[in-house]
């Protein structure tokens, strides 16, 4: 199984609700693409982290193999998601993993 966690802060320009608006377009569009891609086991996206977070929105995501999470990046459903998590966030961090 190959572990893929990505984080990410909202762009500090946005409002709150924007910043709401923002985190819950982007929880909807990555799960939906968990239904297009053959491969992935679980996939699920926090937008209510504690207050002990320092980031704003997490993907948290486990995949059948390596191949399967390279398939998944360059589905056009997560491509076309990433276009839009890009244009509001910003910091990502990421860490690819195999168990």
């Amino acid at each position: 199984m190959v572990h893929h966690i990505v984080l990410w802060n909202l762009n500090e320009g946005l409002s709150e609700e924007e910043k709401k608006n923002a985190a819950n377009r982007i929880k909807k569009e990555l799960e939906a693409v968990k239904e297009e891609v053959s491969g992935v086991i679980s996939l699920s996206v926090v937008t209510d982290g504690l207050s002990s977070s320092n980031k704003d929105v997490g993907l948290i995501s486990v995949f059948e193999s390596e191949e399967a999470l390279k398939a998944y990046q360059v589905h056009p459903a997560h491509v076309a998601a990433g276009t839009y998590i890009r244009s509001v966030t910003t910091g990502r961090s990421c860490i690819d993993y195999e168990e």
